[in-house]
């Protein structure tokens, strides 16, 4: 007989705002599935992000089915795991564990979600130049993804230089050399000049950090804009390039489809996308579900 009750949870600091509780409850709810999502904030309980061992530990000895991982957690959790899936250990960081047969394994499906959220949301945008910015946990999932997708080349930005070469060192190693770069800031506007398109992977633009990444006038209405920031749906950069005339991708489309991979990981069974995009509109404070917008 099919399992029908799962436990679940969320493992990182300052999760409380999280919204992955209420898409896997809903989706579960309307397949008649016990369902029960838990928030392990560290934050919360006082413990450090490296504590996160001894809380995977716990939880598959409390019966949990599996854990999804966040922020401060995703690289250090993999010590801590039996097993990583081939996109988990290629990109060097978990964002879903499993539970089975006493084994943890570790997943990513940040750089799934992304990819599926792009596929459906930009189907035909050029993807010769891409620059992102921010490469942190976020922004490695994303910059895998836009390659997988086919992206020639992709110009990692971030404050920190270290963190951009690094990122830019493992990208050309797994997809071949020359496929990504690494630059800092101050060439920013010579890179976005030249670029198909922009990939937003940093803080900016959420409620607790609001504004522009970078001066809105290095927009024109030729430059594809992707968002990783979901809350709000619409952050000011994606207001400002979609007055202009960008095509537009928020970050909803990754927050849902990367939360679907975990449910369907989770539990065995086929989530359905399009209601989970519904769910996430209106959770957020969206208008509209997750999608392409045209000029």
């Amino acid at each position: 007989m099919a399992k029908d009750s799962f436990l679940v949870g969320l493992i990182g600091a300052g999760v409380g705002p999280s919204l992955s509780p209420a898409l896997h409850e809903r989706e579960a709810d309307r397949q008649g599935l016990r369902y029960l999502y838990r928030l392990i904030d560290i934050d919360a309980l006082g413990v450090p992000p490296e504590a996160v061992g001894d809380l995977v530990r716990a939880a598959r000895d409390l019966g949990f089915d599996g854990l999804n991982i966040t922020h401060p957690c995703k690289q250090l959790v993999i010590g801590h795991l039996d097993a990583l899936a081939p996109q988990a250990e290629a990109l060097g960081a978990v964002n879903t564990v499993v539970f089975e047969d006493g084994r943890a394994t570790g997943h990513n499906t940040d750089v799934t979600g992304f990819a599926a959220s792009f596929a459906r949301g930009l189907p035909d945008v050029p993807l010769e130049r891409v620059v992102q910015l921010g490469a942190g946990g976020a922004g490695a999932a994303v910059a895998h993804a836009a390659l997988t997708l086919g992206a020639e080349r992709v110009t990692v930005v971030d404050a920190l230089a270290d963190r951009a070469a690094h990122l830019a060192t493992a990208l050309n190693r797994h997809f071949g050399e020359g496929r990504a770069a690494a630059a800092g800031p101050e060439r920013l506007p010579a890179l976005l000049a030249g670029a198909d398109g922009v990939v937003h992977a940093t803080p900016t633009g959420m409620a607790a950090h609001p504004g522009l990444p970078f001066p809105a006038d290095l927009l024109r209405p030729e430059l594809w804009v992707a968002e990783v920031v979901y809350r709000p749906l619409e952050t000011e950069l994606l207001r400002t390039a979609r007055a202009l005339g960008c095509a537009t991708l928020d970050g909803g489309g990754m927050a849902v489809f990367q939360a679907a991979d975990a449910f369907r990981l989770f539990t065995g069974r086929e989530p359905g996308s399009a209601r989970m995009l519904a769910d996430i509109a209106e959770l957020a404070g969206g208008v509209a579900a997750p999608g392409r917008t045209t000029r």
